[in-house]
């Protein structure tokens, strides 16, 4: 077991969490992001117990994609991915319809590094439609591998139900990405995708599966590191959103191929747990790691 994680930074736009003299996280709660990329809270850099940066943040083609976020493509036509929308039998469309996701408070329970945060959702023309209260956790520190646990719970403010989808639903196939998003480093391009149940590489696209990893290798230095992502057995209809190429990406995306409909006052929840660790890790170990770290 290794060190405990600690809060080392916190202020009005930052909150840093560190084992050691390892920065863990950034979590950017209050960004100065510009209004078409979406903002919203975003964790960037992202680093491994060797200190190694495992999170690409604004990447020339993508420039709303910042580290891990949670982010929502389609919510009943409103986009909180940032950037353009996709619509059906159109392409991708610049629309004024990219909101924000505002943190309104955080709440921190030191004794297992849990963070609460209540945040907000506006669309762009001003109204408030969401509620959401996240939650994250550090937890499972080891010689070569922590986690981090999320959870968010999202709550319609709206008198109309809201609809959460994704470009797939929308008609673009294979494109389902919407929820829990990382981006990797460019050096991870055309890295190793390993999942549950025999399956592997970007096959996985559109597939259900318990867990996913991917393997990639980091510039400058001799080394490679693994990122292992959960999905809850409570979450409904997850199907994995992954590239390794043109760039590095993983989502488990909750409306894939099927809109998810949230009605007037009831909540959505969603958790995962990403696995942040150093070195290659193969099948065999993958695999040992679930089955000693159950939910």
């Amino acid at each position: 077991m290794g060190e405990r994680p600690v809060i080392t930074r916190q202020d009005d736009e930052v909150l840093v969490v560190s084992v050691g003299d390892v920065e863990l996280f950034t979590y950017v709660h209050r960004p100065s992001t510009p209004a078409f990329e979406g903002p919203k809270p975003y964790l960037h850099p992202v680093r491994t117990l060797a200190g190694d940066v495992v999170t690409a943040f604004r990447p020339h083609d993508h420039r709303w994609h910042k580290g891990v976020q949670m982010t929502a493509t389609d919510v009943s036509g409103e986009n909180f991915w940032g950037g353009v929308t996709y619509v059906r039998d159109q392409g991708y469309v610049a629309l004024p319809n990219v909101g924000t996701m505002r943190h309104e408070e955080f709440t921190i329970a030191e004794d297992d590094l849990r963070i609460d945060e209540l945040l907000s959702w506006f669309t762009e023309a001003g109204q408030h439609w969401v509620d959401e209260r996240r939650s994250f956790t550090v937890r499972d520190v080891e010689d070569d591998a922590w986690t981090l646990e999320f959870a968010t719970t999202l709550t319609n403010l709206r008198k109309e139900p809201l609809v959460f989808g994704s470009p797939t639903t929308n008609g673009r196939e294979l494109a389902g990405y919407t929820g829990f998003f990382w981006r990797g480093p460019r050096s991870f391009t055309d890295g190793t995708v390993i999942a549950a149940d025999g399956g592997s590489g970007q096959e996985m696209m559109g597939k259900a599966a318990r867990w996913l990893a991917f393997v990639g290798q980091h510039d400058e230095v001799d080394r490679a590191s693994t990122l292992l992502f959960l999905d809850h057995p409570d979450n409904k209809n997850t199907h994995w959103f992954v590239r390794s190429t043109p760039f590095a990406a993983v989502n488990p995306s909750f409306a894939f191929f099927d809109t998810v409909e949230v009605a007037s006052g009831e909540s959505l929840t969603l958790r995962y747990r990403l696995v942040v660790a150093s070195g290659e890790w193969d099948r065999e170990r993958l695999e040992s790691y679930v089955e000693a770290h159950p939910w």
